[in-house]
């Protein structure tokens, strides 16, 4: 079990004055954490100033980059075994913090799985249902919230996946898939969310292709074939299927099916040739 007098809280940050200094007062409240590291990401607000004042150690970029940057930024700066991390907007609780670190040693990534009662409208609550399905096709293992920022992890396995990790929004993505693709222990603690204060900057619409991009990027780099593979055995069937069904009621294959079942092998060709170079690039890793 991780101390938290191990454990570094980081708490990217945009614009969130209104309450970043109440979540690190009750950050500091709650336990005896190794730090709280503030990221602020270039706010036009008195973000960085509220969070200093609560006692928090202020990092801030020069202008705003985007959540994921704010969060390699305190990956980077972090010094404590462990790291928390918390969005800035309030919505997690401080014991639910406590109950994420507490399943540290045991587990490799401990995610706080927000209840479906916590999602602010139906849209969303689809696309997040539609993101965690196929995350968990892709990846063989149920995923019940994929996209939630608050976690907890060994520094060292974060670093590894830090050139992995993009500047936008999709960070909590791509931790989870890399980590389970990589065979570390992954589990989900199931928390309730506050009312967040301010509005998401995640919008569905603009922001529901990336995530699906990332899903597919991240499962690519471990695991091609469970991409490639569907998409090989789909053409075949079509091609071989409507071969057959030209043969018995034309008595001949048209060129279609042909192109199917060569396009099969192909894309089977292909990621078989992924994988092993999927495997080449883990070769001697720990």
């Amino acid at each position: 079990m991780a101390s938290p007098s191990t454990v570094s809280v980081i708490v990217p940050a945009y614009n969130e004055e209104h309450a970043i200094a109440a979540l690190v007062g009750e950050l500091h409240a709650s336990d005896t954490w190794h730090e709280v590291i503030v990221v602020d990401d270039g706010s036009r607000d008195a973000t960085a100033e509220c969070a200093a004042r609560a006692g928090a150690r202020v990092i801030r970029h020069p202008y705003n980059k985007g959540n994921g940057a704010a969060v390699k930024t305190g990956i980077r700066h972090a010094t404590g075994e462990y790291i928390l991390i918390v969005d800035g907007d309030g919505q997690h609780k401080p014991e639910d913090a406590r109950r994420l670190v507490s399943k540290l040693g045991e587990y490799d990534l401990v995610i706080g799985a927000r209840s479906s009662g916590t999602q602010a409208t139906h849209a969303r609550k689809f696309g997040n249902s539609a993101l965690n399905w196929l995350a968990g096709y892709l990846t063989d293992r149920e995923i019940p919230d994929l996209t939630s920022g608050f976690r907890a992890a060994r520094r060292e396995h974060l670093r590894e996946f830090l050139h992995l990790l993009p500047n936008g929004f999709s960070t909590p993505t791509t931790t989870t898939l890399a980590f389970i693709k990589a065979g570390y222990n992954v589990t989900f603690e199931p928390v309730e969310a506050r009312q967040r204060t301010g509005q998401s900057k995640i919008k569905l619409a603009r922001d529901g292709t990336k995530f699906l991009m990332i899903i597919l990027r991240i499962v690519t780099i471990f695991s091609p074939l469970r991409i490639f593979l569907p998409i090989s055995l789909a053409s075949f069937g079509i091609g071989a299927g409507y071969a057959i069904w030209t043969i018995v009621t034309q008595s001949h294959v048209t060129n279609s099916s042909v192109l199917l079942i060569i396009l099969a092998v192909i894309v089977f060709l292909v990621g078989l040739i992924s994988e092993q170079i999927s495997a080449l690039r883990f070769e001697g890793r720990p």
